[in-house]
């Protein structure tokens, strides 16, 4: 056997498989000894079945089998043993005219991509922006008030007033305003502050439990009310739902929030953490930025991709990857579709060349005891969310166990690459660092 790579390009090689006959002839003809004494057809006994019939019944499969068989370890054991950096994987050269009844010696031809070789281009004065996202008043305002209204306590007036919760029934009203046969008919509940329009709220205001009130569905809520979901509907029911609805109230309750004094702190951080309103608010105010560190760092790993990639520019073997891309998923893809997803597709190719050429020149890895440390933090996080606290013995032992699953412990193995890649970019890049509110951020991300 011949295995040799004849370039067709900067970036582009054709590897060529060539077959003899010694190469496959013992193998094949081991197989065939074995068909022949299992073999059951009529008229011979077992195991004594002419090889020539053996032959000509199994003989063309057996050898197929056995070439491909030897072409996927060739292939691959070349591209190996020659340590050539190829993108993609191999795309067979097809080949209609084999006659596998005549021919001994067989030629295969494989068009490979190979990996362009470039130069990191980065240093300590290349700029990125680093976002610091700062919880405002009026987010810190937000947290407060829904502090106080989860550990606050409900009451039900007689009446609908400007603060209460009111459930009820909604029927659906055909054009003669009663009840549409068939139509919708469902209970949900709504707070008064999600009326849209003083009218509207005066048309309910003082209302008590079995009072009807007819609505415009679509015109008393405000624009951000989820109708679908306080309907309990899907969103193409609403869709064939007319506007007018009878809605019956069945029942009244308002929510006082909790005040903000030591029992609600003790509720919310635990007893004796927090001992003043401005200490809880401070709190939550580190809690929130806290929470935004991961925005944070998304956003900047997203730019430093984007600074990298103008800075380094280099070409990947643009018409093989196409060809590659067309055969590489689970079902073939059109033409058009490659040239649709490419762009994408070379920026991504792009970016993961230069993380692996900077994991290897400046030697970043991950080691056992790091991946475990780290299973267990992400356990522990997971588990406080619960408020549950397992002694270390535990989650040692549930970290083993989530690293025993390959796809789980590769996913975290990734998760952990990528934080010390960003580590390090902060680390070798210039941050410029911008401080910003989180709406202000949203709005940044957008542009």
């Amino acid at each position: 056997m011949n295995v040799t790579t004849t370039n067709t390009g900067d970036l582009s090689a054709v590897l060529t498989v060539e077959i003899q006959p010694e190469d496959y002839q013992e193998k094949v003809n081991k197989t065939l000894v074995d068909y022949r004494k299992r073999a059951n057809i009529p008229g011979f006994r077992p195991g004594k079945v002419p090889a020539s019939l053996i032959k000509k019944q199994y003989g063309k499969a057996v050898l197929i089998e056995e070439v491909n068989h030897i072409l996927q370890h060739a292939v691959y054991d070349h591209i190996r043993d020659e340590k050539l950096d190829i993108l993609g994987n191999p795309i067979p050269v097809p080949q209609d005219d084999i006659d596998w009844d005549r021919e001994t010696a067989f030629s295969f031809d494989f068009e490979i991509g190979l990996t362009p070789d470039f130069k990191l281009n980065f240093d300590d004065k290349t700029k990125v922006n680093y976002y610091r996202i700062v919880a405002d008043q009026k987010m810190v305002d937000r947290y407060v008030n829904d502090y106080a209204k989860r550990f606050g306590s409900m009451s039900y007036p007689a009446e609908v007033g400007e603060n209460t919760i009111v459930k009820g029934r909604f029927q659906e009203l055909g054009t003669d305003s009663q009840p549409k046969e068939e139509g919708v008919d469902s209970t949900g509940s709504f707070n008064m502050e999600s009326l849209d329009g003083k009218k509207i709220v005066k048309n309910f205001s003082g209302k008590k439990k079995g009072d009807q009130v007819e609505i415009n569905i679509r015109k008393t809520f405000t624009k951000d009310t989820n109708l679908a979901r306080m309907l309990s509907l899907d969103t193409e029911e609403l869709e064939h739902a007319n506007d007018q609805f009878l809605f019956t109230i069945e029942e009244i309750s308002e929510l006082t929030p909790a005040p903000l004094n030591q029992e609600l702190f003790d509720k919310v951080f635990g007893e004796g953490a927090i001992k003043s309103e401005q200490e809880f608010r401070d709190k939550i105010k580190q809690d929130a930025e806290g929470m935004f560190v991961g925005e944070s760092e998304r956003r900047f790993y997203d730019d430093v991709k984007e600074t990298l990639l103008k800075k380094m520019k280099f070409d990947l073997p643009k018409e093989f990857l196409k060809k590659w891309m067309q055969t590489a998923g689970e079902k073939p893809i059109s033409a058009d579709e490659v040239e649709a997803q490419y762009p994408d597709m070379e920026d991504s190719m792009k970016w993961q060349l230069v993380e692996n050429r900077v994991i290897k020149e400046y030697n970043i890895e991950v080691t056992e005891e790091e991946l475990k440390q780290y299973t267990m933090n992400l356990v522990r996080q997971q588990m406080a969310q619960y408020g549950q606290a397992p002694e270390e013995a535990d989650l040692e032992s549930i970290a083993a166990r989530v690293m025993e699953n390959k796809d789980e412990t590769q996913r975290i193995t990734d998760q952990l690459f990528s934080a010390k890649l960003i580590q390090f970019f902060k680390e070798n890049l210039k941050l410029v660092e911008k401080e910003v509110s989180f709406d202000e951020f949203l709005k940044e991300a957008t542009k």
